[in-house]
């Protein structure tokens, strides 16, 4: 009995952590406008490499698709083009400073087909059965209940969806201009052992900027 706890820590997911460091600049207006000004900036969808992680995703013309935690938008002016005028681009967040922002810089670029979510620190709010694929990148670290998240983003999800999540290591200089061991929750090894517990099958891993961040895919576990 006494090896109990220690084999229900090897196979039980990981609990939930309360992402505090990564969230300290977002709990007021102040902040989340500072925050902008990085989020916002007009290089900020070449800093990610917009472009790569769409065509890493092979989304297809006609698809829906959920850019998750949009901060900015600045990942929507590629994944719009990808999807094209039959497609549908959900553009969701929690907090609606940044939704204004990220709605500005769409109808700037004449985005007709991004729609706008709110959600919650627990809820992606996407309708049923509405999406082939939701990507969130930089943002998985902020998640502080990833379980409910991750449960609503799998009821969004229709059948054969992908769920991707774009992020940073937690390793020394993974981040510029931040301490990453500090700032993000998990490494790679722990977000992929976090989201499998959750119900979820790591389906590719692959490097997106060496030394500094990953793309993992996942799809609902049968």
């Amino acid at each position: 009995m006494k090896l109990l706890p220690a084999v229900l820590a090897a196979v039980l997911p990981l609990a939930a952590q309360v992402a505090d460091k990564a969230n300290e600049r977002y709990k007021t207006p102040e902040g989340r406008a500072g925050m902008l000004g990085n989020l916002g900036a007009p290089d900020r969808a070449d800093r990610i490499q917009a472009s790569r992680i769409v065509q890493a995703l092979a989304i297809q013309p006609g698809q829906s698709v959920a850019d998750l935690g949009t901060g900015g938008g600045a990942l929507l002016p590629a994944l719009s083009q990808a999807v094209g005028p039959q497609g549908i681009v959900f553009a969701q967040d929690i907090f609606d400073d940044f939704l204004e922002s990220a709605r500005r810089k769409s109808a700037a670029g004449g985005l007709n087909n991004v729609q706008f979510v709110k959600g919650t620190e627990k809820n992606v709010n996407l309708p049923p059965g509405s999406v082939d694929l939701a990507v969130t990148v930089d943002a998985y670290h902020h998640f502080d209940y990833p379980r409910e998240v991750l449960a609503s983003v799998k009821t969004a999800l229709r059948p054969g969806g992908r769920f991707v999540i774009v992020d940073y290591y937690k390793r020394p200089g993974a981040m510029s201009g931040a301490d990453a061991v500090q700032h993000i929750r998990l490494d790679l090894p722990d977000v992929i052992r976090e989201v499998t517990g959750f119900g979820w099958r790591l389906v590719e891993e692959r490097i997106h900027v060496p030394n500094s961040q990953y793309i993992v895919v996942f799809t609902p576990a049968q």
